[in-house]
């Protein structure tokens, strides 16, 4: 019989046969010449003095006081396609920019949420009117293969959400800008009534950023909220886009056109993968219990659909490429602006002396619409803030309008330019010179009709 070997042999093994690669990495080789693993501090331990206590059964958060992070002229929180855009767009325009992000990614919901369709930039006519920055990075993707497809006048065109990613680290890194990824903006910071940074958890703790202006590119409208401006609470549909891949390998013979399954998407930049769109049920976007709620059940249908379309002769071998790693909330704060956009003006066409950025239609099947630089500042006097994306001052059914990808990146130049003013005049952003704005957005390449 053989003799038993200890675990520590039985891992040495491993690690010479190669084993502990086919257990997914979860087992670690034995370290090797070369190694460079490091303790930090071996007797590390964190205060509990700051941490809630339960007193008489209620929970009390001691007072305490946090650690500066970073100071800057500038501090966008939330670096989705708004938040980027504004960050490139104030960095232009002279200041010093700091960018916070949630996730592990740029882009938000036009990259980690799958939500890849370009529309709503086009008018009547095929004339393009969402420009300026969000534009270069279609141009930038244009010069990569698989980067957008579609990319012709008159026609919504579709990304590659890692090409996109791409492209916008690129564009931040050119710039300088200093970026926190991995960091959830949980509070503002105030002098009063006025907003002087932003507070952060990360894996870094509790921290704070100090900043001249804030722009709230958060999508919900985090900050502002925070700092006591008013705005609409509203629930909207929410969803779950995914991708399918394979569908280059649908076998012809046995596939019936009259029988083509539903759910098969979109086409993308990539051959054989398709996106796929989910309206969801309305829900407050707002609530954590309905937000973990809506991502099961989702993740559930959107698996049992693919099996469905399985088991459709000839499309067995189409399979689910990927589900986003965010929900697709839509709309859940509207700040209570000094200007807002309503339907009735879209439809109007009103035309606006404070007019920051211009929206199209999203078939390209109505006429131009402006949306008002009033529209980003708090009608609260809660100063050195601005909204910027779908969390901008709007009636809900306009809102539905501003929430699309090309019109969060042209909210976001506004405000970061906005913001650059501001700080370069010394005066509060309701009392920013809009002509001033005006002129350097377009010289940004913005179209303000």
């Amino acid at each position: 019989m053989n003799e038993p070997i200890s675990r520590r042999e039985w891992m040495r093994l491993l690690g010479l046969t190669g084993a502990a690669a086919g257990l997914g990495g979860l087992v670690a080789p034995p370290r090797a010449a070369g190694f460079e693993g490091s303790v930090v501090n071996p007797n590390a331990k964190l205060s509990t003095t700051s941490c809630p206590q339960l007193v008489d059964g209620r929970i009390i958060q001691p007072q305490r006081e946090l650690p500066v992070l970073h100071q800057t002229d500038v501090l966008v929180i939330g670096g989705g396609t708004a938040g980027v855009t504004a960050a490139l767009a104030a960095q232009r325009t002279g200041a010093d920019v700091t960018l916070v992000e949630r996730y592990g990614h740029l882009g938000g919901l036009w990259t980690g949420g799958l939500v890849l369709i370009v529309i709503g930039h086009i008018v009547t006519g095929g004339k393009q009117v969402c420009q300026g920055i969000g534009e270069e990075m279609m141009q930038r993707l244009d010069k990569l293969d698989r980067g957008i497809v579609n990319r012709r006048p008159g026609v919504n065109p579709t990304v590659d959400a890692e090409a996109l990613k791409y492209v916008m680290v690129e564009m931040i890194a050119e710039a300088k800008i200093k970026t926190f990824l991995h960091c959830w903006g949980v509070d503002a910071i105030l002098d009063g009534n006025t907003v002087r940074g932003a507070v952060f958890e990360s894996k870094s703790g509790r921290q704070a950023i100090l900043a001249k202006m804030v722009i709230d590119a958060t999508g919900d409208g985090d900050v502002f909220a925070a700092a006591g401006a008013e705005f609409q609470h509203c629930k909207y549909s929410l969803g779950l886009v995914s991708r399918l891949g394979n569908l280059d390998k649908v076998d012809a013979a046995k596939a019936d056109p009259a029988k083509k399954p539903r759910g098969l998407g979109s086409i993308t930049p990539l051959a054989g993968v398709n996106w796929v769109n989910m309206t969801g049920p309305e829900a407050d976007g707002l609530d954590v219990a309905e937000l973990s709620r809506l991502e099961m059940n989702h993740r559930r249908q959107i698996w049992q659909s693919v099996q469905r379309i399985r088991e459709t002769p000839g499309y067995e071998r189409v399979s689910l490429l990927e589900t986003a790693p965010q929900l697709g909330v839509r709309i859940t704060r509207l700040l209570q602006g000094l200007g807002a956009v309503t339907y009735a003006d879209i439809q109007a066409g009103t035309r606006y002396p404070d007019v920051v950025a211009v929206g199209g239609a999203w078939s390209g099947d109505r006429g131009e619409w402006q949306i008002p630089y009033g529209a980003l500042v708090p009608k609260t006097r809660v100063e050195n803030v601005l909204a910027s994306g779908r969390c901008i001052s709007a009636d809900l059914r306009a809102a539905d309008a501003i929430r699309v990808i090309p019109i969060c990146w042209i909210t976001g130049h506004a405000a970061g330019v906005a913001a650059a003013v501001a700080i370069q005049d010394n005066c509060p952003v309701r009392a920013v010179d809009v002509a001033k704005v005006q002129k350097i957005l377009k010289e940004q390449d913005a179209y303000l009709g």
